[in-house]
């Protein structure tokens, strides 16, 4: 197994018992995780950059909230658009995205 260079964490407010509910839920949090697949797989990245979805982290006003490591960078308030420059910049670029750290 190749260890990834970067994890993505995204909340999709799972529970335990598989249920999706909760604020990341009713704010796309769900469209940015697929956002973000679709994105890794374009880019042909998937060996190196890993992709999780998650329960909640906590901070559900400022949700949806994405956490990429080993950087540990959190950025809130994602939605679907915003996923392409993360990818771009700070993905493969190192850049942090500014606008949406938290």
């Amino acid at each position: 197994m190749q260890k990834p260079t970067r994890h993505i964490f995204v909340c999709s407010s799972s529970r335990p018992n598989g249920q999706q509910k909760g604020f990341c839920h009713s704010k796309e949090g769900v469209d940015v995780m697929m956002k973000f697949m679709e994105g890794i797989e374009e880019r042909g990245i998937g060996g190196e950059i890993f992709l999780s979805n998650t329960g909640c982290f906590g901070i559900c006003e400022k949700g949806p909230i994405v956490v990429v490591y080993p950087e540990n960078v959190w950025y809130g308030s994602v939605t679907p658009s915003d996923v392409e420059e993360i990818l771009d910049s700070h993905i493969e670029g190192g850049t942090i995205v500014e606008r949406l750290v938290i």
